[in-house]
C-alpha cells in the first residue's frame, strides 16, 4: 500500500481560500508573466492613490491650521464690536466741544481702538446711503416707502465689519421699498 492513499481530512482542505483563488486563476491563466505584470500594476496604482489622497489630507490640514491661526481672535472681536458701537455713541455726544479734555482723551482711545482692530485685520464694511443693498455684506432690518428705487440703502443703523476678508457681521441697514398705490392692497 502506497502512504498517498490514506492522507489525513485536514491534509485534503485548502489551507487558504485566497490561495487556491490565486492558484486556479494562475493556472487558467496562459502566462503567468502576464497575471504578474497585471498584479504588479494594480499595486501600482493603490500606491498612487494612497499617495495622492495623503498629499491631499496633508495639504487640507495646513490649510485648516493657517484657518485656525488666522481666525482665532474671531469670538474675542466678536464680542469687542457692541463695545466699539457705544464708544462711537459716546464720541458723537462728545463732538459738541471739541476742546474738552474728555473729548481729547477719547478721541486717543478710538484711535487706539483702530489701530489695534487694523493689525487684527478688522476692516469697516463700506456702505453708502443711496447704494444698492448687498445682502452678502449688509443685513436689511427696516425698509421704507421712499422715492429711491426699490432695495436702496436709505440709513445705515450699525456698521459691519470683515475679519481678513470673512464677513464677521453685516451692517444693518434700512432700505427703500416701492410706495404702495392709494386703494392697493396689501
Amino acid at each position: 500500500m502506497s502512504k498517498n492513499k490514506h492522507k489525513h481530512p485536514e491534509e485534503e482542505l485548502p489551507q487558504n481560500p485566497e490561495e487556491t483563488a490565486a492558484e486556479t486563476t494562475e493556472t487558467e491563466t496562459a502566462d503567468p508573466s502576464a497575471a504578474a505584470a497585471e498584479e504588479l500594476q494594480k499595486w501600482r496604482d493603490t500606491a498612487l492613490r494612497t499617495a495622492a489622497e495623503y498629499d491631499n489630507y496633508r495639504k487640507r490640514t495646513v490649510k485648516d491650521r493657517e484657518d485656525f491661526a488666522r481666525y482665532a481672535n474671531q469670538g474675542l472681536l466678536e464680542e469687542l464690536l457692541p463695545i466699539l458701537d457705544n464708544f462711537a455713541m459716546g464720541m458723537q455726544m462728545a463732538s459738541d466741544d471739541t476742546k474738552s479734555m474728555i473729548y481729547i482723551g477719547m478721541n486717543m482711545v478710538q484711535k487706539q481702538l483702530a489701530d489695534f482692530l487694523q493689525n487684527q485685520g478688522v476692516e469697516l464694511i463700506p456702505v453708502e446711503i443711496g447704494q444698492p443693498f448687498d445682502h452678502n455684506l449688509q443685513e436689511a432690518i427696516q425698509s421704507e416707502e421712499s422715492d429711491q428705487p426699490e432695495g436702496t440703502v436709505l440709513r445705515i443703523i450699525r456698521p459691519g465689519y470683515t475679519l481678513k476678508g470673512r464677513l464677521l457681521r453685516p451692517a444693518n441697514v434700512v432700505v427703500a421699498s416701492s410706495a404702495t398705490e392709494p386703494g392697493a392692497e396689501a
